[in-house]
């Protein structure tokens, strides 16, 4: 399968199973014209940041396939990231992404987390 298909297969489990987890992709790879790599640059876009970010669990997740291998410019991004405090996880498929979440998942921050998610979305009990 590709990194594409595993990605999107991971976010939808996220959201259908943790929607309280909110996760987000971080658009850095893709092919693009000189003018738009410009400018997304300019925006911010940075080589080697992971593809997505579960902010609840400070959790950071770089897809690869099979056979896939991290780049320098991704190293040098993973050790930053875990030397601030976030946990960074590399997973070959959508089933290693889940048991990353499903290992770093605390009962009491799921808790709080659900609260928050429950008063900002108006849904009670």
């Amino acid at each position: 399968m590709s990194e594409h298909v595993e990605q999107r297969n991971f976010v939808m489990w996220m959201r259908q199973k943790h929607p309280e987890l909110w996760i987000f992709a971080v658009p850095n790879g893709g092919h693009r014209g000189a003018s738009q790599g410009a400018k997304l640059k300019a925006e911010g876009v940075t080589r080697g940041v992971p593809d997505l970010y579960i902010p609840a669990l400070r959790m950071w997740v770089e897809m690869k396939i099979k056979g896939g291998k991290v780049a320098p410019e991704q190293r040098r991004w993973h050790e930053y990231l875990t030397g601030i405090g976030d946990r960074v996880v590399v997973a070959y498929s959508r089933d290693e992404a889940v048991q990353a979440v499903t290992d770093a998942i605390d009962a009491d921050d799921v808790r709080r987390v659900r609260a928050v998610y429950q008063r900002i979305m108006g849904v009670c009990g």
